[in-house]
């Protein structure tokens, strides 16, 4: 168990070194138009991405389950503009009609 500190120890100082670096980005830089799309397709892409593997992964294989139909109708109740609490409901409704059907 004492060989897992050290590198535990080293992750929270890579990961405070990081946050500080963050800090010592200059505002002009941040601020630059081309940064900042650069920096919200990031965001969006890497949500997107870990949706989808929540969404079809299990371990290292893809299953395809009652969670994509859930995301499936979450995305259309998106799509057709429903308050977010709607949205919510719908996805989990969708999940366990799937699943009252028989899909895993």
């Amino acid at each position: 168990m004492s060989g897992i500190w050290p590198w535990l120890l080293a992750a929270c100082l890579l990961a405070y070194l990081t946050k500080l670096a963050g800090y010592l980005v200059p505002t002009r830089l941040l601020e630059n138009p081309r940064v900042v799309t650069i920096t919200s397709a990031m965001t969006i892409g890497l949500l997107s991405s870990l949706v989808m593997l929540n969404a079809v992964g299990e371990g290292q294989r893809l299953v395809l389950d009652a969670r994509l139909v859930a995301l499936v109708v979450a995305a259309v109740a998106l799509w057709r503009r429903v308050p977010f609490l709607g949205v919510v409901l719908l996805g989990a409704a969708a999940a366990a009609l799937a699943r009252l059907a028989g899909m895993p």
